[in-house]
């Protein structure tokens, strides 16, 4: 029987942990990153010869080979857009599963065992077809989706909401790499209800570096 994960599938980056030794612990991606190894850039490249590269040796391609590189593909999740890179399409599924395919084997040889289930969050303004994307995503990935959680409500439970003694009311910002939330949230008894979510799903921390960019440009 195989370990279960659970993964952060981001827009820029993405992230996954283990509980070990009853203590949530974060996998490191092989390579390492320039955020201290914790995070997996969610960057798929193709060379022209045909070698796919996945996560930071992706993300060092985008200035030399940015044809043959996918970013933000979380953003066309559920849609019908597709890729083309050097003549061939691919779905936002298809690149989502190469970042999670390697995410299961850096975690495999981080735990030294088989991981085979995941649990993955989404916004939580995320449409029926955008969350069955991502479980379509884990499943060519070879990993068995258990469930779907709303990235505010796992926020909460990392901070220990679900512990609280009384019903509470709270809000979570979520902005990302790509993505930008805004939940309200009630909660009691071990009960996590969402009453209502805004976002956008176009807006996030890259978009506020190119604008820099230009900025800086102009």
């Amino acid at each position: 029987m195989g370990r279960i994960i659970g993964i952060d599938l981001g827009t820029s980056n993405s992230a996954a942990a283990a509980m070990i030794g009853g203590k949530p612990t974060i996998i490191p991606a092989a390579e390492g990153t320039t955020l201290g190894g914790k995070a997996f850039p969610s960057v798929v490249a193709f060379t022209k010869d045909g070698q796919l590269l996945v996560g930071e040796p992706a993300r060092r391609q985008m200035v030399s080979n940015p044809e043959g590189t996918v970013i933000a593909a979380k953003r066309k999740m559920g849609t019908d857009f597709t890729f083309n890179v050097f003549g061939k399409e691919y779905t936002p599924q298809q690149i989502s599963a190469f970042i999670l395919q390697k995410i299961k084997k850096d975690a495999e040889a981080f735990l030294g065992e088989t991981v085979d289930k995941a649990v993955i969050t989404v916004p939580a303004y995320f449409n029926d077809n955008q969350r069955q994307a991502t479980k379509d995503a884990g499943t060519i990935a070879g990993l068995e989706v258990v469930r779907i959680i709303n990235e505010p409500t796992a926020a909460a439970l990392a901070y220990g909401l679900d512990k609280a003694e009384k019903e509470l009311k709270i809000m979570v910002f979520d902005f990302g790499g790509g993505t930008l939330d805004v939940t309200i949230m009630e909660m009691g008894g071990g009960v996590f209800e969402v009453k209502s979510t805004s976002g956008d799903t176009q807006l996030g921390g890259t978009d506020m570096d190119n604008a820099l960019i230009d900025y800086v440009v102009k």
